[in-house]
């Protein structure tokens, strides 16, 4: 991709944002709530369903059953209907600057009640660290797409989910990871997480994000910190469970 095409484009912005006021409100912890424990009744049926491609599968072929699933439950599930209007998978999306115009978050989510244009961003990683995907890697190429204004940067908020098949857990991977001295400027990590009481190993974070809006002037142009909700999913052994 050559320098011209990475150039910010401010019409892109501009028409993506003509109207709203960003960023967006904030979700409530109680929404968040149900959407988490959604994400994870999901996966738990898929878990059921689909034991050898969650044990071994890569992470897109685990993300898209994921998403199914996600979208039946739209049908079968009337809490979830209310809250939900559709889960994408790989949409294209426009970076805060529009440099770039074909992000993919793992899953987008459209929220009834929010704008079509920001749904909530979800991206997933595998962590299996014999095969190199590390907490490392989880933070470098999904943590930190929040923090530079790839994805969510419309919002307050984000998902991370992990599948684990290797038993890492977020105290003993992630939370040490991310509190590192060397990790404090790279993902501004405001506090340590907090666990979250979740049917499975959840945590949320709180981090500043290393850019302003481009298509407002100052004070308007700070999108404030955001808050990632993080699901580490047991993807370990699945098809003995």
């Amino acid at each position: 991709m050559n320098a011209a095409s990475l150039a910010p484009k401010p019409d892109q912005v501009a028409e993506l944002t003509r109207g709203l006021i960003l960023p967006l409100p904030p979700i409530t912890d109680e929404v968040m709530l149900v959407l988490a424990e959604s994400l994870i009744g999901a996966f738990e049926d898929v878990r059921k369903s689909a034991p050898a491609t969650l044990a071994t599968g890569s992470e897109p072929e685990v993300t898209a059953l994921l998403q199914a699933r996600l979208n039946r439950m739209i049908d079968d599930d009337a809490l979830w209907r209310t809250l939900v209007l559709y889960v994408g998978r790989g949409v294209d999306s426009v970076s805060f600057d529009g440099s770039h115009i074909e992000k993919k978050p793992d899953l987008s989510i459209s929220l009834s009640d929010r704008s079509a244009r920001f749904p909530l961003a979800v991206e997933a990683k595998l962590i299996d660290c014999s095969k190199g995907k590390t907490e490392t890697l989880y933070c470098a190429k999904g943590v930190k797409r929040f923090l530079d204004g790839e994805y969510g940067w419309g919002g307050r908020e984000g998902f991370m989910l992990a599948y684990v098949r290797d038993g890492s857990t977020i105290a003993a991977k992630l939370a040490p990871h991310l509190t590192l001295p060397a990790s404090s400027s790279t993902y501004a990590l405001k506090g340590a997480p907090t666990a979250l009481t979740l049917a499975c190993d959840g945590a949320r974070t709180h981090h500043d994000r290393g850019f302003v809006y481009t298509h407002v002037s100052a004070p308007a142009n700070m999108p404030g910190s955001i808050e990632l909700w993080h699901i580490w999913l047991d993807a370990s052994d699945v098809g003995g469970s």
